[in-house]
């Protein structure tokens, strides 16, 4: 059902966009990148977070960890991760595939401006073998999301 909620999504926003099954697991960055033959920062793992009582999603490139502290003074809180359950419940996909597309609640959608360090990225695209290829901007375009800085880089990244 969630990869069939992707489907819609796209068929209605952007028919152009395919989506691509990899047959293999690509639940984790590193598995994603590997299938796919990209690096792990071309790959846009989308957060479940909770700040208070909001619930949103935060999409930052593979090898970026979200920071508290930029995080807290741009969201104004400190994030928790949602559990595997909460996740599915609110977004319809299963950990290894949530996406900011055609979700089963609507959610707040934050595009880290780390995702801006490459000319496409590959999100999950509602399953864990899924993705779809896009530009940064366009993927933020489709969700309606705000670009925050929120993300730290590892150190062989800067």
């Amino acid at each position: 059902m969630s990869l069939d909620s992707v489907r819609a999504f796209l068929a209605g926003k952007a028919p152009d966009i395919a989506i691509i099954d990899q047959g293999a697991s690509t639940a984790t960055v590193s598995e994603a990148a590997q299938a796919l033959g990209v690096e792990p920062g071309q790959i846009a793992k989308t957060l479940s977070i909770r700040i208070g009582d909001a619930v949103m999603l935060i999409v930052a490139r593979g090898d970026a960890r979200l920071d508290n502290r930029k995080t807290k003074d741009v969201l104004g809180g400190r994030p928790r991760m949602l559990g595997a359950e909460e996740v599915e419940a609110l977004t319809g996909h299963p950990v290894g595939g949530v996406c900011p597309f055609g979700l089963a609640t609507p959610l707040p959608v934050y595009c880290d401006i780390s995702l801006k360090d490459f000319g496409e990225v590959y999100p999950a695209a509602g399953s864990r073998t899924s993705s779809v290829r896009l530009t940064p901007d366009r993927l933020a375009t489709l969700v309606d999301a705000t670009w925050v800085d929120i993300c730290s880089l590892p150190v062989e990244a800067l």
